[in-house]
């Protein structure tokens, strides 16, 4: 499978950037992850939204949704210039029933998923932890059968994540704080301790996101090389990792 990083800043897009966002593909079959501010005008440079064919979102917060909006106006206007009235399935999850019941349109529907159970979706099995947020949000383990990609969404350090990422071939990490910095309370995670699971659950490869605007964000590799001994990377939009 491939993953394609199509928006990885936090809170809000950096100039020209987009907030959390991910293609998943795998044999001619694709899910966005997340779709952030700024996510759908960077998508269109790897795929029409035509031929998306799910979506599926960690939480709520605006710069995990904020085009949700306007991908339903785009679903929209595929049908009234070519007449596609293919509905999107856009999953989420229930604990924040305003959320999910905005996911259903003309042309997408909201169909809630059970963290406590696997999802499949095409060719991907997808399970769930409950993450240290201000809000339910969850964090996703995906495999194809062959590999595994384990995305942390938004959260805090928790020791569950050790088991949660065990021997995955990549961790996508929230990273919007730097080494020093308290990210608990914003219900966020420093390099360090993105770096740290990554270490203690053999991860194979590490890709920080959820970056914060301010600062060199180069430091926050190699404030991870301290602690995790794998290839680390750091997100930016079109970093691709894997094979279709």
């Amino acid at each position: 499978m491939k993953i394609t990083i199509i928006g990885c800043w936090g809170g809000y897009p950096a100039a020209g950037g987009a907030t959390s966002a991910y293609l998943l593909e795998k044999e001619g079959f694709s899910v966005l992850i997340d779709a952030g501010s700024g996510s759908l005008s960077k998508l269109q440079h790897y795929i029409s939204i035509a031929k998306l064919d799910a979506v599926i979102l960690s939480h709520y917060h605006h710069d995990h949704v904020a085009d949700i909006g306007v991908l339903q106006y785009a679903k929209l206007v595929e049908y009234y210039v070519n007449g596609m009235d293919k509905v999107l399935p856009i999953y989420g999850h229930r604990k924040d029933l305003a959320g999910f019941s905005s996911l259903t349109h003309e042309y997408t529907k909201g169909i809630a998923y059970d963290p406590d159970q696997t999802l499949e979706i095409g060719p991907f099995a997808i399970t769930f932890l409950k993450t240290k947020h201000p809000v339910a949000c969850y964090g996703m383990r995906i495999t194809d059968g062959e590999s595994v990609i384990v995305y942390t969404a938004d959260t805090s350090y928790q020791e569950a994540w050790i088991p949660f990422a065990e021997n995955a071939d990549l961790l996508i990490t929230d990273s919007n704080f730097y080494a020093g910095q308290d990210a608990s309370k914003a219900g966020h995670m420093t390099s360090i301790e993105g770096a740290a699971i990554a270490q203690r659950a053999n991860v194979k490869t590490l890709i920080l996101s959820h970056l914060p605007q301010y600062g060199d964000n180069t430091h926050l590799v190699k404030e991870a090389k301290q602690y995790y001994k794998g290839s680390i990377q750091l997100a930016k939009e079109g970093l691709i990792w894997g094979v279709e």
